[in-house]
């Protein structure tokens, strides 16, 4: 069943307005787990995010349609759903990986896909979940794709997560600079990277229209930095001067205080209790990559 017909099948029913709230409802199971499956690595905080945001911006920046580009946004968003089988040792490893380990990572793509099977959106992000690590020579991962074999939208976020991964701190080296980090991807042109679409990403990037996406984790919400393990804080839209935050690396409390730049993470001295570390789902920051996602889906079937 081809994509249109899987979205007109979901789109009929008793009501639009049922038929919309399902969309909504199936999405926001596989939006829920994939922000759970991030909150394992303190590290890539944000990291969904901002990937689903720089492939939006590229995808309307290439020309694609809006549907299209919405699409492909969603999948920037579950594009690491299949991480969920890879050990917290692996996945959390403040080092350079082993080849065992590096095996075990690279699971993660055919893991996604065996997680959407059955899924009856699983269309709308197949291509993103299970091939943003294929390259055009051939020598990605894990079908060993080339060129146009390789999904559009898998090229999208396959630039997008690379440079995101770039761009963010990691325990074992600091974030590149954004210019050094796009002059990797001109490196990477033709070989790891498509060659027209990084060429619309660096473009995007030199003008500094990514700017206020890099090192966020939520339009206009910074990462915060932990004194001892760098930027690993992520404040929510619906956080108050007041209320508590802690590092989920090495557990450091904080309160946050209002400040004329909005509000900033000070540290307590103390550190959370097991309760205090668990991740809580971002409800907001789901609802509103749901309503894009869900008007993407009618809007597919108006294009049609």
């Amino acid at each position: 069943m081809s994509l249109f017909q899987h979205i007109k099948t979901l789109l009929q029913g008793s009501s639009a307005a049922s038929s919309h709230w399902t969309a909504r409802e199936l999405l926001k199971n596989l939006l829920a787990m994939a922000w759970f499956v991030e909150a394992r690595d303190p590290y890539t905080g944000g990291h969904l995010w901002r990937v689903s945001r720089y492939a939006r911006l590229l995808a309307d920046h290439a020309g694609l349609t809006e549907a299209e580009a919405a699409r492909i946004s969603l999948g920037g968003f579950l594009h690491d759903l299949g991480k969920i089988g890879v050990p917290d040792a692996i996945l959390r490893k403040p080092g350079a990986l082993t080849d065992d380990e590096y095996a075990m990572m690279k699971t993660h793509p055919d893991v996604g896909l065996r997680m959407l099977a059955g899924h009856p959106l699983q269309l709308l992000v197949h291509d993103a979940v299970g091939l943003h690590h294929e390259r055009p020579d051939g020598r990605g991962y894990p079908k060993g794709l080339a060129q146009a074999d390789i999904p559009v939208a898998a090229r999208i976020v396959g630039i997008c997560d690379a440079f995101d991964a770039m761009t963010s701190a990691r325990p074992y080296r600091a974030a590149l600079p954004r210019l050094e980090a796009l002059r990797r991807l001109r490196e990477g042109l033709g070989s790891q990277f498509d060659v027209s679409l990084t060429e619309h990403f660096i473009a995007l990037g030199e003008s500094g229209a990514l700017d206020h996406i890099i090192s966020h984790s939520d339009d206009g919400i910074p990462l915060q930095a932990c004194p001892m393990c760098g930027p690993t804080l992520v404040i929510k839209r619906e956080h108050q001067a007041g209320d508590a935050l802690f590092c989920r690396n090495c557990s450091g409390g904080f309160h946050l205080v209002a400040t004329p730049e909005g509000l900033r993470a000070q540290p307590t001295g103390k550190s959370g209790a097991p309760a205090d570390l668990e991740p809580e789902l971002d409800v907001a920051l789901i609802g509103r990559t749901l309503d894009a996602a869900a008007s993407a889906l009618l809007m597919l079937e108006t294009e049609r």
